[in-house]
């Protein structure tokens, strides 16, 4: 629309370029008369074209509001993204009665093989995220809060290939690690915490994966590195949940 409104003005001036030519031979008093129509016709001209530049300047200013609120909301859902994945990190009550209830059960059968001694650099963790790595990521949250654990496996294996340096990295591996330890399968779990331990190391979640780490050592029969474990996360995140319920895990199973 402001484009047809500007090329209408500039015809309009042209025009006028063309009538001033034409009437040239007139007499003086017509041409005065020419000229003053003239004169009122450019100074509208003016005005409109006026309007238009501060129309345009408040359509960049909206805009530019507009651009700054969706970048806030996207944000604001990263944010609650993270927010509730640490939520879903510490355990309910119900959830460490659970656990220590299994923990005294017979061991899984399942065996831990021992990783290889490897020493892989750290990845270096984006500070901003795609829109299809944001709905990846929630698509593969969403099976494993609806615990459906082998569909999420398979979705969060997926977003590592795709987006291993992606700003939920991090969490697609923790999180990769818990689905394998909620069946009970020990030695994928231990492969996938300690994974993160190594790409990761300076992840949020490296608590968390430490403290699964030692029950997971404590569950296969090694009382001894689950101690070690343990003692490692508290001294290292002093104050923190993960190592107030490695301080328990201690405690009560008496380590």
């Amino acid at each position: 629309m402001m484009t047809r409104k500007l090329a209408t003005a500039c015809a309009a001036l042209m025009l006028s370029g063309s009538v001033w030519a034409a009437e040239s031979t007139l007499r003086p008093e017509q041409r005065i008369e020419v000229l003053e129509r003239q004169v009122q016709a450019l100074s509208g001209l003016l005005l409109r074209m006026d309007a238009l530049q501060r129309e345009v300047q408040q359509l960049r200013g909206e805009l530019e509001l507009q651009t700054n609120a969706l970048e806030a909301l996207k944000q604001r859902q990263r944010d609650l993204y993270l927010d509730i994945d640490e939520r879903l990190t510490q355990p309910s009550s119900a959830e460490q009665d659970s656990a220590s209830v299994d923990s005294e059960a017979p061991a899984s059968q399942t065996t831990v093989v021992p990783e290889p001694s490897a020493s892989p650099a750290p990845v270096a963790i984006a500070t901003s995220a795609s829109a299809n790595e944001e709905r990846a990521y929630q698509k593969a949250f969403e099976l494993l809060s609806q615990r459906r654990y082998e569909e999420s496996a398979k979705l969060f294996r997926e977003f590592l290939v795709q987006y291993p340096a992606g700003v939920y990295a991090d969490n697609a591996q923790y999180w990769l690690g818990e689905t394998s330890y909620v069946t009970r399968d020990f030695s994928s779990a231990l492969t996938e915490f300690k994974r993160l331990l190594e790409h990761y190391p300076e992840s949020p979640k490296v608590s968390g994966a430490l403290l699964k780490i030692g029950y997971i050592e404590y569950d296969t029969q090694d009382p001894t590195r689950a101690k070690e474990t343990l003692t490692s996360l508290i001294e290292r995140f002093p104050g923190s949940s993960a190592a107030r319920l490695a301080e328990e895990f201690i405690r009560k199973k008496k380590l």
